[in-house]
């Protein structure tokens, strides 16, 4: 007596190559929508975050120095007798 019959050994190959073709389709279209994204990111382009971060330092060092002169000069105007 045969345990499997050959119909059912030619539906599992079958199903078999059919999710290795799954597979390859779901890797082809992951490469294709990486390769989509990072040309839209370059397209965008975005500064990179240590960039960002030098000139947000630089933007809060100057807002105290425009602090700082500006009190300067407020006070030197007081000195005159000049208020605005």
């Amino acid at each position: 007596m045969q345990t499997q019959s050959p119909i059912f050994d030619e539906i599992a190959k079958l199903m078999s190559e059919a999710a290795g073709a799954v597979d390859g389709v779901r890797r082809e279209a992951e490469t294709v929508a990486r390769g989509q994204l990072q040309r839209l990111l370059s397209d965008m382009d975005l500064v990179p975050r240590e960039e960002f971060e030098v000139v947000r330092e630089m933007a809060v060092a100057a807002r105290a120095e425009n602090e700082r002169l500006s009190a300067r000069i407020a006070e030197l105007e007081a000195r005159l007798g000049k208020t605005s």
